[in-house]
């Protein structure tokens, strides 16, 4: 069988406020790096830039909206993305 592609992204939270309910920070895999700003009480993802967004943007919100509560202001963070970039 055919192992599923997959590529580890890295992830480092540089913002959290609670009172301003967001999450901001940069993200990276394959080569390409991204910064983003979550609003959580919404679940509005934004990132940026532009270029490769469609390959990591469904995959940071689902690891933005399953770690949530985990997330700490300067912590690092991995997690799979199920496609090769």
């Amino acid at each position: 069988m055919t192992a599923l592609p997959a590529t580890t992204a890295h992830l480092r939270v540089l913002r959290q406020c609670f009172s301003d309910q967001c999450v901001e920070g940069e993200v990276s895999a394959g080569g390409f790096e991204w910064t983003f700003h979550w609003a959580f009480d919404c679940g509005e993802l934004t990132v940026e830039p532009s270029l490769g967004r469609a390959l990591i943007q469904d995959a940071l919100l689902r690891f933005l909206v399953r770690a949530d509560y985990r997330l700490e202001p300067g912590g690092d963070y991995t997690f799979t993305v199920r496609a090769r970039f």
